[in-house]
């Protein structure tokens, strides 16, 4: 692990830069979560409070959330480029692989000016388990299948009659049968499911117990805490399972960290990973701002006015989509004649997460950041503790199945 302080030239040390998880305006990011989190930020949740006892009053029901959506900004080919620039800028060859939420159109519409470079096809698959859900970077399938899987395992996703330990084995064996394909398990201590931090311990170590010979790598996240993403190699080590980067931007920024490897292609990369169960990665100097000031800045991102952008994606309301009851279905909240950005407690509570977002406000979340979530200058300071984890086996590597 190399935890880089200023931007450098990586090129003495790899040939090549491997950009994993990024999101495009091809994912479909669910609105479920917001009102946890809405009453959790400061100044927002006393708008939000207000706005929830008004909607009730109005409408005679509550806000829901459970089928509303927003889209990031930038196009495929946007975050590729950017992608590949900072790569580039560091010295090193580009790889990049674009994961939005269970769909891989986006990587279809990439160009690159090598025309040589085959450029993978990759999505983020969402994989109900018990009493939720799973992230899996699902990466480099073959392209002349790349549809026919992707619906079959989409078909896992949302027919709940095919969920079941069976099924969902037999569909890893059938990407662990591909050997150029790369699966990784995305943020995996995070309560994405927001059902608790003990009950989704639970879930996680049942879901290794189950699954987890079939992941190549457990995902250290650019979008988590370091401490956070420190258990996860600590996990991944007690395992015997390697780690792999996964920015997870969904704003304008690029990736926060990336894979190194000397690889010429991206199969041989995934050989690194599968077969020499090797990884060599770096945390790149943007890791090191306080997490909670980088995610407001992405906020402000997503619902910034882009007048370059295609007529119907350049407001944010154009990127939200939510059913307000009115038959219309699940449709841009601009389709219900916004035209300032909706409510003024809205605009209020966007321009609050916009200036949290801003430079000015870094040294305030620096302040407040935990000592644990401090990123270390250098790996060598910092103290793993690899513990062996109950009732796992010690080694959970697929390539002994």
């Amino acid at each position: 692990m190399h935890i880089l302080r200023e931007p450098k030239d990586l090129s003495t040390t790899v040939k090549t830069g491997v950009s994993l998880h990024c999101h495009t305006e091809y994912s479909k990011e669910m609105l479920d979560f917001l009102p946890f989190y809405a009453e959790k930020l400061p100044i927002i949740s006393q708008f939000w409070a207000r706005e929830k006892v008004r909607y009730q009053e109005r409408e005679g029901r509550a806000i829901d959330f459970s089928t509303a959506y927003w889209s990031p900004p930038l196009t495929p080919q946007s975050v590729y480029d950017i992608e590949k620039k900072q790569i580039n800028n560091a010295g090193l060859n580009a790889f990049v692989s674009l994961t939005d939420h269970d769909n891989i159109n986006g990587n279809l519409t990439i160009t690159d000016e090598d025309e040589a470079k085959a450029i993978p096809i990759s999505m983020e698959w969402t994989v109900p388990f018990e009493y939720g859900f799973f992230h899996l970077g699902v990466h480099n399938l073959p392209k002349d299948r790349a549809d026919e899987i992707a619906q079959v395992l989409l078909a896992y996703t949302f027919e709940e009659e095919r969920h079941g330990k069976e099924n969902l084995n037999e569909l890893f064996a059938m990407l662990h049968d591909i050997p150029s394909v790369l699966v990784i398990l995305n943020h995996p201590i995070w309560d994405i499911e927001m059902v608790g931090a003990e009950r989704h311990a639970v879930l996680l170590k049942n879901f290794i117990r189950e699954h987890g010979r079939w992941m190549h790598a457990f995902e250290i996240n650019g979008f988590r805490s370091w401490s956070e993403n420190k258990a996860v190699i600590e996990m991944a080590e007690s395992l015997g399972i390697p780690i792999a980067t996964g920015g997870d931007r969904h704003g304008c920024k690029p990736n926060t960290v990336i894979n190194l490897t000397n690889a010429s292609s991206f199969e041989e990369f995934v050989d690194e990973i599968r077969i020499e169960k090797r990884s060599e990665v770096a945390l790149m100097p943007e890791y090191e701002r306080p997490l909670h000031s980088r995610q407001m800045e992405s906020f402000s991102e997503i619902l910034s006015h882009y007048p370059d952008f295609a007529e119907h994606r350049r407001r944010w309301f154009d990127r939200v989509f939510f059913d307000t009851g009115d038959g219309k279905g699940v449709v841009p909240l601009s389709s219900h004649g916004w035209k300032l950005g909706g409510p003024k407690w809205l605009r209020m509570a966007i321009w609050t997460l916009g200036f949290l977002g801003s430079p000015p406000m870094t040294p305030l979340f620096r302040l407040v950041r935990k000592r644990a979530d401090r990123v270390p200058k250098d790996v060598a300071d910092t103290r793993f503790e690899i513990t062996e984890i109950e009732d796992i086996p010690a080694e959970l590597s697929s390539g002994v199945v």
